[in-house]
């Protein structure tokens, strides 16, 4: 795909992300973060460039350090599963880790974070689909997780993620974006004041219009309806 192809897909998502929030009764912000896993150090270049977004996130954290000095005017996001010993290399470059969901990764960010003398913003994943192969807290030990991360004074705490299930049955999933948003309005509840839950971060290429209507969503995370099929090459040249 040709660069200038990506602007036109960009205002189409936007356009779309508008209608699904008019659709909801919605005025507030949802932000469209760029799932960049796969493309080069050149696209993330261009889309600094040229403003056509503001955030983007990562999967590996290899992949953030590749890529972030072609891009550190934009907000970027590890929106995939981090592993403890990768921490140290994303703490200072990150805006929000996304998939905060076990004691032993709240000890490292904290730790971590303590260490930069930085307060380090986190999404608790939650696991909707209770699929294996996924990672996320359980729905029903979320709060008990919550309760132990509110314990770590250089994490705050912004909001919930998930991954949905990919499920061909839409009233099913759209069942599950509804109880995503309940959760999040139960979090924000029951997190202390020191905490901003702002950050409802769910919806990807496929559902991302049903998780603004219907799962509160105020960020999404798209990659191939922007940006393609995955550029695994353009990833191995770079190394």
């Amino acid at each position: 795909m040709q660069f200038e192809e990506i602007d036109r897909k960009i205002a189409e998502c936007l356009k779309k992300i508008e209608n699904a929030k008019e659709r909801a009764g919605r005025h507030d912000e949802v932000t469209l973060i760029g799932a960049t896993k796969t493309q080069s150090s050149e696209l993330i270049a261009y889309l600094q460039e040229k403003e056509l977004l503001s955030d983007v996130g990562e999967n590996r954290v290899q992949e953030i350090v590749d890529k972030y000095d072609s891009g550190k005017r934009l907000n970027w996001h590890m929106i995939g599963q981090l592993q403890t010993n990768k921490v140290k290399y994303i703490i200072d470059k990150v805006c929000l880790i996304h998939s905060l969901d076990r004691e032993s990764l709240a000890d490292e960010i904290d730790r971590q974070a303590e260490k930069h003398k930085i307060t380090c913003d986190c999404l608790v994943e939650i696991n909707m689909g209770g699929e294996l192969s996924k990672g996320g807290v359980e729905k029903d030990k979320l709060f008990d997780f919550i309760d132990y991360v509110e314990k770590k004074a250089a994490i705050r705490l912004r909001g919930i993620m998930t991954v949905m299930p990919n499920l061909q049955d839409r009233e099913q999933l759209k069942s599950l974006y509804k109880d995503f948003k309940q959760l999040f309005e139960e979090v924000k509840k029951r997190a202390s004041s020191r905490h901003k839950i702002d950050v409802c971060s769910c919806g990807m290429s496929g559902d991302y219009e049903m998780a603004i209507e219907y799962g509160g969503a105020t960020a999404v995370r798209l990659g191939r309806i922007i940006f393609g099929e995955r550029n695994y090459a353009a990833i191995t040249a770079q190394r």
